[in-house]
């Protein structure tokens, strides 16, 4: 038997849907997040290879930063009202990350913490819009 005094799954869905934003918006800081994941993923693995307990923190960082931005890049995609919210944390955990990478020497963590700075721009764009 079903209950008709339930909203259904399309009308709960769309409640929590940001009035009068275009989930378009989303797309370029979408595509930095999934970016920055991917960056985060594999350097925290070439790091792992190497190893070092110097690197310790720098790979604490950046799964916490690769988690942080497979989680708004889903936000943003559902276009939530909480988007703004979570990109600004984002940001933060990107720009935490960027600067633990941006001390070693190596191309992976270059190129981690490029990816990292250009998220955290976009996503602090997003939270301030």
């Amino acid at each position: 038997m079903s209950n008709t005094n339930l909203p259904s799954a399309e009308a709960r869905v769309t409640a929590t849907v940001v009035p009068g934003r275009d989930p378009s918006d989303f797309g370029r800081c979408i595509e930095l997040c999934d970016a920055c994941a991917t960056a985060c993923n594999r350097c925290a693995a070439a790091c792992v290879k190497e190893a070092s307990s110097a690197l310790a923190r720098c790979i604490a960082l950046e799964l916490d930063c690769a988690a942080m931005c497979t989680t708004a890049a889903a936000i943003m995609a559902r276009n939530s009202e909480n988007a703004e919210l979570v990109c600004s944390l984002c940001a933060d955990i990107c720009r935490r990350c960027a600067a633990e990478c941006a001390i070693h020497d190596m191309d992976h963590c270059r190129n981690c913490a490029q990816a990292c700075r250009q998220c955290e721009t976009e996503c602090q764009r997003m939270a301030t819009t």
